[in-house]
């Protein structure tokens, strides 16, 4: 393998051309390779624009790679992932990692007999801000709970608003692995979700139990006429409140920052991570839970 980690990008949609394409084709330790995508002229625009090539099949991508990016509709990625990784490609992968918790299992199992590298797009977990906020929770403890509010307009106007599977899952599939992975590692594991309402309107509500004995709670919803997005993150107990600040950052500086433990993990040969595949099975399967208690 040459210095430089060769990517190949599944997907060329608005996520894909604003985050992964120019966060691969500018990290010193990947170049973007190949594109391919469901609609060719996508594909062709997104790689001319970054000095990449164009598959015509996701088998031919898999030929030109040691690793793959999704920018796909869960259901989309948890086949293609699969085969990636059976064709032993490391992988970097969309949340959800599927459309659901069986799709999910069968994705992490082939992730782990193939022994490949493995990351989510958690994306606010690679930030210097929300590593810094979780190793200073974890450094004194007693956090009794915690609360987020994710309120936007996203599904009613902008690049994402013509996106079917926003629109069909809603506010708990695209924001929710977010909300869920975040107080997860803040509180620790959640281990139930002791109540979920979902209005027509698609406002969510929920309440989780941690392991240890903390509780928290999420709203959000992505057809709110809220701008700027509303992300708010916050626990509190025996040493008080603690917020996570944000800084309003492009997307792209955080996945380089992604890409550089990505690079690190393949180059030590390294397969485990906190936001590996299995981190994306667990948030998958909150999520099934948090569904099932808000239908009743």
């Amino acid at each position: 393998m040459d210095d430089q980690l060769r990517v190949g990008l599944v997907g060329a949609g608005p996520w894909a051309s604003k985050v992964h394409a120019p966060g691969l084709a500018d990290h010193p330790g990947t170049t973007l390779s190949t594109v391919w995508a469901r609609r060719p002229e996508a594909a062709r625009e997104l790689a001319e624009a970054h000095g990449a090539s164009v598959s015509e099949s996701v088998e031919e991508l898999l030929g030109q790679v040691d690793a793959v990016a999704f920018a796909v509709p869960p259901a989309v990625q948890a086949e293609l992932a699969i085969e990636a990784v059976r064709a032993g490609k490391h992988v970097i992968l969309e949340k959800p990692i599927a459309p659901d918790v069986e799709s999910a299992e069968r994705l992490t199992d082939a992730v782990l007999t193939a022994e490949v590298a493995s990351l989510v797009m958690f994306t606010l977990r690679y930030a210097v801000e929300t590593r810094e906020w979780l190793d200073d929770l974890a450094a004194v403890g007693g956090w009794a709970g915690g609360g987020v509010r994710w309120l936007s307009g996203a599904l009613l106007a902008g690049p994402y608003s013509a996106s079917a599977w926003r629109h069909e899952e809603g506010a708990l599939a695209d924001v929710g692995p977010h909300v869920v992975d975040l107080l997860d590692a803040a509180l620790g594991p959640i281990t139930e979700v002791v109540s979920a309402h979902r209005s027509p309107e698609d406002l969510w509500h929920l309440v989780f139990a941690h392991e240890g004995g903390a509780s928290s709670t999420a709203t959000m919803s992505m057809r709110l006429a809220v701008e700027p997005t509303v992300a708010e993150i916050a626990v509190y107990g025996a040493h008080g409140y603690r917020v996570l600040n944000r800084r309003p950052v492009a997307g792209v500086e955080r996945y380089i920052a992604l890409l550089d433990d990505f690079a690190a993990m393949i180059a030590t040969d390294t397969t485990t991570h906190p936001c590996d595949v299995r981190r994306g099975l667990h948030v998958q399967r909150i999520l099934a839970q948090g569904r099932r208690a808000a239908a009743g």
